[in-house]
């Protein structure tokens, strides 16, 4: 599978394996280290997590995979979140829902991730919204920290529009390394309003978050949806894909800006999808036809 370069020192899998819906696979830790190691010997080595995910278990669940065989650390790439505050009994101190960039949550976000997913280093460290309250400066403190500590050795963020980025930028003095936003056919938006725009000039990968539109590809009943899948499975025919969730993937994996769709399942079948199609080229006819008819017009 492509390799995606992030950084200097650091790539992608062109797919990436999250682990949001983790808590709900009801899956022993060696259910889960079989599967991570099936992810691997398919190319897919990098794995999304947050702190939040699964009412803030998520990430313990994969780390005690990962204790099953510590060695398999150095052939991944973890990529956590941190930044939103729930209202959870596993956070009791928490009274309202929030955000918090303050150099000390943070740090101990951080270094909970670090304990609970098993490890000494976090691959990239995301801030998983926009903070309406941030003070950047702090924000870059708290980067600066972590990096200089060898806690964390890269940072990124996730849902940001273009000045947020480059507001926190100008504070961290250091490359931001992705953005992972919202993308896929039934959610175009990104390629109209800047944010690949700016990312592209920048030379920063996006990771695509729900990339099958969180399921409205095959069961959404709205004009849209269908629409959509219409086009699909005309493409599939066209190219012999087995899927309408193969050429959506492909669509997004033959943009130019290099997006690292996020598959959030835990089936292997439905993550080889997302394999077979880095298998897969549209032309530009295609690419703009699926574009079309989900945009519902043609493009101006």
């Amino acid at each position: 599978m492509k390799r995606i370069q992030i950084a200097e020192d650091l790539s992608f899998s062109q797919i990436i394996h999250g682990h949001w819906r983790l808590a709900e696979w009801n899956i022993t830790s060696e259910e889960l280290l079989h599967l991570v190691e099936q992810c691997i010997e398919a190319g897919i080595t990098t794995f999304d997590h947050a702190d939040i995910y699964g009412n803030y278990m998520c990430e313990e669940i994969f780390g005690q995979a990962l204790s099953l065989k510590p060695s398999l650390r150095k052939d991944i790439q973890i990529v956590t979140k941190c930044g939103i505050k729930l209202v959870s009994e596993n956070r009791p101190h928490h009274k309202i829902k929030s955000y918090d960039t303050s150099k000390e949550h943070i740090i101990t976000s951080a270094e909970n991730s670090l304990q609970k997913m098993n490890t000494d280093y976090l691959d990239v460290l995301l801030i998983h919204r926009p903070d309406p309250f941030m003070d950047p400066y702090e924000t870059a403190e708290a980067f600066h920290q972590l990096k200089e500590e060898g806690k964390v050795r890269h940072f990124g963020v996730s849902n940001f529009t273009p000045r947020q980025m480059e507001m926190l930028q100008r504070e961290f003095n250091g490359p931001l390394v992705t953005n992972q936003i919202e993308l896929s056919v039934l959610h175009e938006q990104p390629f109209f309003d800047g944010t690949v725009n700016y990312l592209q000039k920048e030379y920063i990968k996006p990771m695509a978050w729900s990339p099958l539109a969180g399921g409205k590809l095959f069961k959404g009943h709205d004009e849209k949806s269908l629409r959509a899948r219409k086009v699909l499975e005309k493409v599939a025919k066209e190219t012999g894909a087995e899927s309408i969730d193969e050429v959506a993937y492909a669509w997004l994996l033959a943009h130019p800006a290099q997006v690292m769709p996020i598959v959030g399942s835990g089936q292997m079948n439905r993550i080889q999808s997302a394999i077979n199609a880095t298998n897969i080229t549209l032309t530009r006819e295609q690419w703009f036809g699926i574009l079309q008819e989900s945009m519902g017009k043609e493009v101006d």
